[in-house]
């Protein structure tokens, strides 16, 4: 038996939603443990571009339960949509593989109204957010006033929640954000439409999830966004609001750390971001605009253009030692073979010192300065690789390189979007 943890090793993006996806083959349970939908996993079925924002890609196979934890903040609206979509697809033939925990928190109107207006008064000091009430809905839960599924379930204690609510918010939009204020009327009208869809979703997951590892299922938890977007161990205040490192996983699911057998980290052959934050590699020349148009680096929830730069193992290194990483899955390996020559971030240098780890202090990360190995690059196409053995000697290299620097085992590597264009080294679940 065996339970794995997938989490983002970069800030995000890495391509978390294809590995799930493969790995969801040997899972009983997929969890959704943290995050909203601020994020968007990719996948390519055959043809078929299908992105997900809240659901987890596990949905995509039959016969899996898929379950959206406690530690997710949940947009009604586009949860409701997604399943809709997913239906007329036909990927959903029974609601009772997809289950909501009632202790998850809900994205109301007016963190998204919030989530704007501070965004649009913060000047060049922008974290990035997505305006879409993500840190918002998540200050409230810490401050003990977030409204939850089971509360949007029984009308009486959602009437009484919002009202009382809505007076603190309000204040906050008028007075001092100088937007509009919300309606009690129109938000309560909307949101019981809501509840009256997301309640056959509804169930107690840490209490379900378990009882299947007490009958010896498997799990296979999916982080979103990546472990430099942690709030508590990324580049802060460039970060998202919620845990994203492998801890997460457990208070976003309510499962023991006890159950936790394998935590495989995401990491591309390069390396992204999207917002603003401190990135030592970044490319601001046509290089990183080859690298941007060759891996197709926009976002998929916003379609913003995603910053780019060469493999930091600054940054991999950090991700093993806080995630507790077992292995590494490399993806968008493809993406490399237009370059002559390639680099790779071995280190950092500040004012002239050599760094051991990240810095702490965002006024040392902004101005790090990247110590560089050049590696050659192989210029063929390696999409059809079906073994490590098959790719060119010079991508080979390159790989053994990166777990050498990283100091972690690469389980698999990715040569192209498709499910069957993945090389697995080891399997987690084995």
């Amino acid at each position: 038996m065996a339970n794995v943890v997938v989490v983002g090793a970069q800030w995000g993006d890495e391509g978390k939603g294809k590995v799930v996806d493969i790995y969801t083959e040997y899972a009983d349970d997929i969890v959704r443990y943290q995050g909203g939908n601020n994020a968007g996993h990719t996948l390519v079925v055959g043809s078929e571009k299908i992105v997900l924002h809240l659901i987890p890609s596990g949905i995509l196979h039959e016969g899996k339960r898929c379950i959206i934890g406690n530690g997710v903040v949940l947009d009604p609206e586009v949860f409701i949509k997604e399943i809709t979509k997913l239906k007329e697809s036909g990927r959903i033939k029974d609601d009772s593989c997809l289950l909501l925990s009632e202790s998850l928190h809900i994205i109301m109107p007016y963190h998204k109204k919030i989530d704007i207006a501070r965004e649009a008064q913060s000047g060049d000091r922008k974290i990035g957010t997505t305006g879409r009430g993500i840190g918002p809905c998540y200050e409230d839960k810490i401050g003990r006033r977030g409204i939850r599924l089971m509360d949007l379930l029984d009308s009486a204690v959602f009437a009484r929640k919002l009202k009382e609510f809505l007076i603190e918010k309000n204040f906050l939009l008028e007075k001092m954000l100088g937007e509009p204020s919300c309606d009690f009327e129109a938000i309560f009208s909307e949101y019981q439409g809501y509840a009256d869809t997301l309640r056959r979703y509804v169930a107690d997951t840490a209490l379900v999830l378990s009882k299947d590892l007490g009958a010896g299922k498997k799990v296979l938890f999916e982080g979103a966004q990546g472990s430099l977007l942690d709030v508590d161990h990324g580049t802060y205040p460039y970060v998202t609001s919620s845990s994203t490192c492998a801890g997460g996983a457990c208070t976003g699911s309510g499962v023991s750390p006890r159950h936790i057998h394998e935590i495989i980290g995401i990491s591309k052959a390069y390396i992204t971001r999207v917002g603003s934050g401190p990135f030592p590699t970044e490319l601001l020349d046509s290089t990183g605009e080859e690298l941007r148009r060759i891996g197709g680096e926009f976002g998929a929830t916003t379609g913003r253009p995603r910053r780019c730069g060469w493999f930091d193992t600054m940054v991999i290194r950090y991700a093993v030692r806080i995630n507790g990483l077992t292995g590494i899955a490399l993806t968008k390996l493809d993406v490399l073979s237009e370059f002559d020559t390639i680099k790779v971030c071995t280190g950092y240098t500040f004012q002239g010192k050599k760094l051991e780890t990240l810095p702490s202090a965002l006024e040392i990360f902004e101005n790090c300065q990247p110590v560089y190995e050049e590696l050659p690059g192989w210029k063929a196409d390696i999409t059809a690789a079906k073994s490590f053995e098959e790719l060119p000697e010079k991508a080979q290299v390159y790989v053994r390189r990166l777990e050498e620097l990283a100091g972690c085992p690469i389980v698999m590597v990715s040569v192209g979007p498709r499910r069957d264009q993945t090389i697995s080294l080891r399997n987690p679940f084995a």
